[in-house]
């Protein structure tokens, strides 16, 4: 005679649709935990380290900001020629972003060192209102791409606008700012980083 059927036990079919039911529950409090650590934490989103860093930069092959001109020249459009043997700074950025006309004043005093070659990824957005930012607060580019719909982004991943990303000339990856340029940041990060690119090895 078998044993008699307790009803009131759960069912291993029950249980199963039980979990998969507070299965997005669960996931949503552990997401929400993660998200609370970091924030109470003190973490400086700009100092989240990029798994690109190290490794070849994504290959670029941009068309170029229609309209853009200087010197009575059209600027180029951001490829792989236009960084390729060079150590080189490429900002993504974008006119609606507000950040980056903040840091735009370090980034035409950068346009003006020597050792690095500074051009943009202009991220979603308009040609006029990008051909109006850069007409209105200068060009620090010598070559600008557009990345319409974020594609290229993703290739480099960015987290946001503004970031800027240092690559050596043969292609390497050797810094990533995220988030604007600040006078702190230049001064102890990025400048740092073109010294050590640019020295001889010991």
């Amino acid at each position: 005679m078998s044993a008699p059927r307790d009803e009131g036990a759960p069912q291993p079919a029950s249980r199963r649709r039980l979990m998969i039911a507070f299965l997005p529950l669960v996931l949503f409090i552990a997401l929400s935990g993660v998200f609370l650590y970091q924030l109470g934490s003190g973490k400086n989103a700009s100092e989240i380290p990029s798994v690109l860093i190290g490794s070849k930069a994504p290959s670029l092959d941009l068309a170029p900001l229609e309209g853009l001109v200087e010197n009575g020249q059209a600027v180029p459009a951001l490829t792989d020629a236009a960084i390729a043997g060079k150590l080189s700074l490429v900002n993504v950025w974008a006119s609606w972003c507000v950040p980056c006309r903040q840091e735009h004043p370090i980034l035409l005093e950068l346009a003006r060192d020597p050792r690095v070659t500074l051009v943009g990824i202009n991220y979603k957005d308009k040609t006029e209102n990008a051909l109006k930012f850069l007409d209105e607060l200068g060009n620090p580019f010598t070559a600008v791409g557009i990345d319409p719909n974020g594609k290229a982004a993703i290739d480099w991943g960015v987290y946001g606008v503004p970031e800027t990303y240092l690559v050596a000339p043969d292609g390497e990856i050797l810094f990533k700012q995220i988030g604007p340029f600040t006078v702190d940041a230049l001064r102890d990060k990025l400048l740092p980083a073109i010294e050590k690119a640019v020295s001889p090895p010991a």
